[in-house]
């Protein structure tokens, strides 16, 4: 007979870990942040000789060292967090909705026509109201059209709402050129800049205080509207199994519709709170890449929209705290993106730690 071979046990193996408290979850994402940030260091200290708590010290100077640089933030974290709390509701369908950008752009452009065509002709409360309604309609209708075709032919929305948005890129562009002003000068300029029409108001002193009021209110209505409400109990069954769902009578369609509808309108009033609250003009880069970091903040957040609130936080703060130090130690912008890339690299890989264990096998020793 021949002698059976002995099968090694591997040294150790992955295993699906069950839902952890937040408590650990959040701790598991502190050590990651920790570790970024001695990595980076580590990095910023090979490339520029300083003192690594020189660095952060630099990071931490950009953001807090004046009550404007304060109210910049802040205005950073709402305006991200806006755009994240406006792809939550399809990301919780499990709708990839990769075309915030665009539907941002949407509704800064339809808020910047308003400005430009009306800003003159009718007394600014209702300038501001048509500017309200025109913005989020056009992000509704921007995120309609991919939602439509996903329910009645069952697209792949991933790449539907990703080209969607190079097409609203080039719809930027075109009217960008028919607006130019002065002409020739490739860009818009400031807005009504000697009659402010169109501009939302400012409380107190605060030119941003307001638009931080606004995604305060958003937030709050996006946690009871996914915690408490029919439509968010819909989407999450939906997001689940879509044969569940239409097994308890769920119309599948009409929620993915609806869904989409409520997150391009909330991604028009981002562009609106861009164009007619801060920039007070449109260009193809006033979304500034925040419909593509709204996805990491929402399943950081695990599309909890308290949560997101501390993510949107930290992604904000490190982007600022980079860009300071590259304009302090005469570094070029690829410097603030190689430090942003660290850090976020360890954040998102700390999410295999949260839903995954590494156990290790024990040997037993071989009885003779």
């Amino acid at each position: 007979m021949h002698k059976e071979k002995k099968q090694r046990e591997p040294l150790f193996h992955i295993a699906k870990r069950s839902a952890l408290p937040w408590y650990k979850s959040w701790g598991i994402r502190g050590i990651a942040i920790l570790a970024a940030l001695i990595f980076a260091g580590l990095v910023a200290m090979a490339l520029t000789g300083e003192n690594p708590l020189q660095i952060y010290a630099t990071m931490i100077k950009g953001n807090f060292s004046s009550e404007r640089r304060i109210w910049m933030l802040l205005q950073s974290i709402a305006m991200l967090l806006c755009v994240s709390l406006a792809v939550t509701p399809a990301f919780k369908m499990r709708f990839w909705n990769i075309g915030a950008e665009g539907q941002v752009l949407m509704g800064g452009l339809a808020t910047a026509a308003c400005m430009i065509m009306f800003g003159n002709k009718m007394p600014n409360w209702l300038l501001i109201i048509v500017m309200i309604v025109s913005s989020m309609l056009a992000g509704a209708l921007w995120a309609l059209i991919p939602a439509i075709f996903k329910a009645k032919f069952n697209t792949n929305e991933t790449l539907f709402t990703l080209m969607m948005n190079y097409v609203g890129i080039q719809l930027v562009s075109y009217f960008v050129i028919l607006w130019e002003n002065p002409k020739g000068s490739g860009h818009i300029g400031i807005i009504n800049q000697s009659t402010q029409a169109g501009w939302l108001p400012t409380i107190g002193s605060q030119k941003y205080l307001l638009n931080i009021l606004i995604v305060l209110a958003i937030t709050v209505f996006m946690y009871i509207y996914l915690k408490y409400s029919k439509h968010g109990y819909e989407l999450a069954v939906v997001g689940e199994s879509e044969n569940t769902a239409r097994y308890i009578g769920v119309n599948v369609n009409k929620v993915i519709i609806r869904t989409m509808l409520l997150s391009g309108a909330l991604c028009g009033v981002a562009g609106l709170l861009l164009v007619g609250g801060t920039d007070h003009t449109i260009a193809t880069t006033t979304a500034g890449g925040r419909g593509f970091t709204a996805i990491m903040v929402s399943w950081l957040a695990k599309f909890n929209p308290i949560y997101m609130i501390a993510t949107s936080f930290l992604l904000a703060f490190f982007e600022r705290g980079a860009s300071e130090i590259s304009t302090i130690f005469n570094l070029d912008q690829s410097f603030s993106d190689i430090i942003s890339g660290i850090i976020l690299f360890f954040i998102i890989g700390s999410e295999f730690f949260i839903n995954y264990e590494i156990k290790f096998t024990k040997r037993q020793k071989e009885v003779k």
